[in-house]
Protein backbone atom coordinates (compact mmCIF):
# COMPACT_ATOMS: atom_id res chain seq x y z
CA UNK A 1 0.00 0.00 0.00
CA UNK A 2 1.43 3.48 -0.78
CA UNK A 3 -0.30 6.79 -0.03
CA UNK A 4 0.12 10.08 -1.86
CA UNK A 5 -0.63 13.23 0.35
CA UNK A 6 -2.06 15.32 -2.17
CA UNK A 7 -2.64 18.10 0.55
CA UNK A 8 -1.31 21.94 0.37
CA UNK A 9 0.65 22.44 3.72
CA UNK A 10 -0.73 25.59 5.36
CA UNK A 11 1.57 28.44 5.94
CA UNK A 12 1.94 32.22 6.15
CA UNK A 13 3.88 32.04 2.93
CA UNK A 14 2.10 29.41 0.80
CA UNK A 15 0.01 30.12 -2.82
CA UNK A 16 -3.27 31.46 -1.96
CA UNK A 17 -5.82 32.66 -4.34
CA UNK A 18 -4.97 35.78 -6.70
CA UNK A 19 -2.33 36.51 -4.36
CA UNK A 20 -4.78 38.32 -2.23
CA UNK A 21 -2.85 39.17 0.95
CA UNK A 22 -6.17 38.64 3.58
CA UNK A 23 -6.29 34.95 2.04
CA UNK A 24 -3.03 34.27 3.24
CA UNK A 25 -3.50 32.36 6.93
CA UNK A 26 -2.11 33.87 10.28
CA UNK A 27 -0.39 31.21 13.20
CA UNK A 28 0.35 32.71 16.20
CA UNK A 29 2.09 31.00 18.87
CA UNK A 30 -0.29 31.98 22.34
CA UNK A 31 1.72 29.76 24.72
CA UNK A 32 5.19 28.64 24.74
CA UNK A 33 7.64 26.68 26.59
CA UNK A 34 9.77 30.15 27.75
CA UNK A 35 6.61 31.01 30.50
CA UNK A 36 4.07 28.25 30.02
CA UNK A 37 4.57 24.38 30.23
CA UNK A 38 2.70 23.61 27.08
CA UNK A 39 3.41 25.41 23.70
CA UNK A 40 -0.34 26.37 21.97
CA UNK A 41 -0.76 28.18 18.39
CA UNK A 42 -4.05 30.11 16.96
CA UNK A 43 -4.26 29.89 13.30
CA UNK A 44 -6.41 32.76 11.44
CA UNK A 45 -7.57 31.08 8.02
CA UNK A 46 -10.39 31.70 5.19
CA UNK A 47 -12.06 28.37 4.62
CA UNK A 48 -11.06 28.66 0.69
CA UNK A 49 -7.17 28.60 1.66
CA UNK A 50 -5.07 25.65 0.74
CA UNK A 51 -6.73 22.20 0.02
CA UNK A 52 -10.00 22.75 0.88
CA UNK A 53 -13.66 21.45 -0.57
CA UNK A 54 -16.94 23.80 -1.25
CA UNK A 55 -20.66 22.75 -0.36
CA UNK A 56 -23.32 24.13 -2.23
CA UNK A 57 -23.77 26.97 -0.12
CA UNK A 58 -20.84 28.61 -1.31
CA UNK A 59 -23.28 29.50 -4.45
CA UNK A 60 -26.77 27.83 -3.63
CA UNK A 61 -28.73 30.19 -1.92
CA UNK A 62 -29.83 27.87 1.27
CA UNK A 63 -27.88 24.83 0.07
CA UNK A 64 -26.25 21.98 2.04
CA UNK A 65 -23.19 22.91 4.42
CA UNK A 66 -20.25 21.17 5.64
CA UNK A 67 -22.17 19.77 8.91
CA UNK A 68 -24.73 18.36 6.65
CA UNK A 69 -22.32 16.18 4.68
CA UNK A 70 -22.34 12.35 4.40
CA UNK A 71 -18.75 11.26 4.71
CA UNK A 72 -18.77 8.35 2.84
CA UNK A 73 -19.05 10.70 -0.63
CA UNK A 74 -15.28 11.59 0.62
CA UNK A 75 -13.90 8.60 1.69
CA UNK A 76 -14.16 6.68 -1.74
CA UNK A 77 -12.39 5.36 -5.03
CA UNK A 78 -11.35 7.99 -7.25
CA UNK A 79 -9.56 8.33 -10.72
CA UNK A 80 -7.02 10.81 -11.32
CA UNK A 81 -7.31 12.10 -14.82
CA UNK A 82 -4.05 13.85 -16.64
CA UNK A 83 -4.69 16.72 -18.58
CA UNK A 84 -1.38 18.14 -18.51
CA UNK A 85 -2.13 18.66 -22.15
CA UNK A 86 -4.62 21.08 -21.55
CA UNK A 87 -3.58 24.46 -22.20
CA UNK A 88 -5.55 26.98 -20.38
CA UNK A 89 -9.21 25.63 -20.44
CA UNK A 90 -10.71 21.95 -19.61
CA UNK A 91 -13.79 21.53 -22.11
CA UNK A 92 -16.17 19.08 -22.53
CA UNK A 93 -14.67 17.53 -25.15
CA UNK A 94 -11.16 17.11 -23.12
CA UNK A 95 -13.24 14.78 -20.98
CA UNK A 96 -15.57 12.61 -23.15
CA UNK A 97 -12.37 10.28 -23.69
CA UNK A 98 -12.46 8.98 -20.62
CA UNK A 99 -15.69 7.43 -20.13
CA UNK A 100 -16.33 9.04 -16.67
CA UNK A 101 -19.61 7.59 -15.18
CA UNK A 102 -22.22 8.12 -12.75
CA UNK A 103 -21.09 8.15 -9.24
CA UNK A 104 -17.47 8.71 -10.40
CA UNK A 105 -15.16 11.25 -7.93
CA UNK A 106 -12.92 12.76 -10.60
CA UNK A 107 -9.52 14.38 -9.60
CA UNK A 108 -7.85 16.99 -12.74
CA UNK A 109 -4.24 16.76 -12.86
CA UNK A 110 -2.93 19.88 -14.70
CA UNK A 111 -0.18 21.79 -15.33
CA UNK A 112 -1.49 24.18 -12.27
CA UNK A 113 0.25 21.12 -10.12
CA UNK A 114 3.71 21.73 -11.42
CA UNK A 115 3.97 25.09 -9.63
CA UNK A 116 3.47 26.10 -6.22
CA UNK A 117 3.37 30.38 -6.89
CA UNK A 118 0.11 31.35 -7.76
CA UNK A 119 -0.51 31.50 -11.53
CA UNK A 120 -3.34 34.25 -12.41
CA UNK A 121 -3.96 32.06 -15.56
CA UNK A 122 -4.27 28.38 -14.23
CA UNK A 123 -6.01 25.77 -15.71
CA UNK A 124 -9.70 25.64 -14.75
CA UNK A 125 -12.96 23.81 -15.89
CA UNK A 126 -15.31 25.67 -18.50
CA UNK A 127 -19.28 25.65 -18.00
CA UNK A 128 -19.75 23.23 -20.59
CA UNK A 129 -17.16 20.96 -19.03
CA UNK A 130 -19.48 21.62 -16.06
CA UNK A 131 -21.91 20.80 -17.61
CA UNK A 132 -21.17 17.69 -18.83
CA UNK A 133 -19.95 16.11 -15.66
CA UNK A 134 -23.12 17.15 -14.05
CA UNK A 135 -25.09 15.36 -16.54
CA UNK A 136 -22.69 12.29 -16.01
CA UNK A 137 -24.22 12.22 -12.42
CA UNK A 138 -20.66 12.37 -10.57
CA UNK A 139 -20.09 12.86 -6.85
CA UNK A 140 -17.23 14.58 -6.45
CA UNK A 141 -14.60 16.85 -8.64
CA UNK A 142 -10.93 17.86 -7.56
CA UNK A 143 -8.77 20.15 -9.14
CA UNK A 144 -5.24 21.24 -8.75
CA UNK A 145 -5.92 24.78 -8.93
CA UNK A 146 -7.51 27.12 -5.84
CA UNK A 147 -10.57 28.12 -8.11
CA UNK A 148 -12.39 25.69 -10.47
CA UNK A 149 -13.31 28.59 -12.72
CA UNK A 150 -11.97 31.77 -13.74
CA UNK A 151 -12.71 34.86 -14.81
CA UNK A 152 -16.35 34.07 -14.75
CA UNK A 153 -18.91 36.70 -14.28
CA UNK A 154 -21.38 34.47 -13.92
CA UNK A 155 -19.65 31.41 -12.12
CA UNK A 156 -21.03 28.99 -14.20
CA UNK A 157 -19.30 26.35 -13.18
CA UNK A 158 -19.63 26.64 -9.91
CA UNK A 159 -23.16 27.12 -9.62
CA UNK A 160 -23.79 24.05 -12.32
CA UNK A 161 -21.50 21.57 -10.55
CA UNK A 162 -23.41 22.69 -7.07
CA UNK A 163 -26.61 23.16 -8.56
CA UNK A 164 -26.41 19.07 -9.13
CA UNK A 165 -25.11 18.57 -5.55
CA UNK A 166 -21.31 17.51 -7.02
CA UNK A 167 -18.97 18.21 -4.34
CA UNK A 168 -15.93 20.44 -5.49
CA UNK A 169 -12.44 20.07 -3.77
CA UNK A 170 -9.93 22.40 -4.80
CA UNK A 171 -6.73 22.89 -4.38
CA UNK A 172 -4.81 19.45 -4.68
CA UNK A 173 -1.25 18.49 -5.28
CA UNK A 174 -1.21 16.00 -8.06
CA UNK A 175 2.44 16.24 -9.40
CA UNK A 176 3.58 13.16 -8.41
CA UNK A 177 -0.01 10.92 -8.95
CA UNK A 178 0.15 8.55 -12.21
CA UNK A 179 -3.04 8.54 -13.49
CA UNK A 180 -5.25 6.02 -12.47
CA UNK A 181 -7.37 4.29 -10.08
CA UNK A 182 -7.25 5.08 -5.88
CA UNK A 183 -8.85 5.43 -3.03
CA UNK A 184 -9.47 9.10 -1.89
CA UNK A 185 -9.87 9.85 1.77
CA UNK A 186 -10.73 14.11 1.86
CA UNK A 187 -12.62 14.45 5.44
CA UNK A 188 -13.42 18.53 5.83
CA UNK A 189 -12.94 19.91 9.54
CA UNK A 190 -16.82 19.66 10.60
CA UNK A 191 -18.01 23.12 10.88
CA UNK A 192 -21.70 24.02 11.34
CA UNK A 193 -22.79 25.80 8.30
CA UNK A 194 -20.24 26.56 6.55
CA UNK A 195 -20.42 26.63 2.91
CA UNK A 196 -16.18 25.36 2.49
CA UNK A 197 -13.63 23.79 4.68
CA UNK A 198 -9.76 23.01 4.82
CA UNK A 199 -9.62 19.38 3.74
CA UNK A 200 -6.37 16.89 4.79
CA UNK A 201 -7.08 14.87 1.54
CA UNK A 202 -4.44 11.76 0.65
CA UNK A 203 -4.61 8.77 -2.17
CA UNK A 204 -3.93 5.27 -1.53
CA UNK A 205 -2.62 3.42 -3.88
CA UNK A 206 -2.80 -0.36 -3.11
Amino acid sequence: MKIHDISMTVHSDMQVYKSRQEMRPELKITRDFDDSAARETTLCMNLHTGTHMDMPLHFIPGGATVDQLDLSRLVTACRVIDLTGVDLVIHAEDLMPFDIREGETILFKTRNSLSEDFDFEFVYLATDGAEFLAAKGINCVGTDSLGIERAQSDHGTHKTLLGADIIIIEGLRLKDVPQGRYELCAVPIKIAGAEAAPVRAFLIER
